[in-house]
């Protein structure tokens, strides 16, 4: 019995769904970053080569989420992304 659904099988991707929160994650600090007055790319790009977390503001729990993020993998993602590599 079919009952208007499709057949077809829903694949969930864990690597898509760790991408999404990345990003979500990403655009959070960022958004915390502008809001205290930092220039945002600047502040991350200081993170990402140090692992400072001083780079990162407080406000809006940025500074905890950076945290939770593994900077290897995120650094990994991010060069993927910019070179185009699946």
């Amino acid at each position: 019995m079919n009952m208007g659904k499709d057949n077809h099988t829903i694949t969930f991707s864990l690597k898509n769904a760790k991408d999404d929160e990345m990003k979500r994650t990403l655009n959070t600090i960022y958004a915390a970053l502008m809001e205290k007055g930092y220039d945002p790319l600047n502040q991350l790009v200081g993170y990402l080569l140090t692992e400072d977390p001083t780079y990162i503001t407080s406000h809006n729990g940025a500074r905890t989420l950076i945290r939770k993020l593994d900077r290897d993998e995120l650094l990994h993602r991010l060069l993927k992304s910019y070179l185009d590599i699946n």
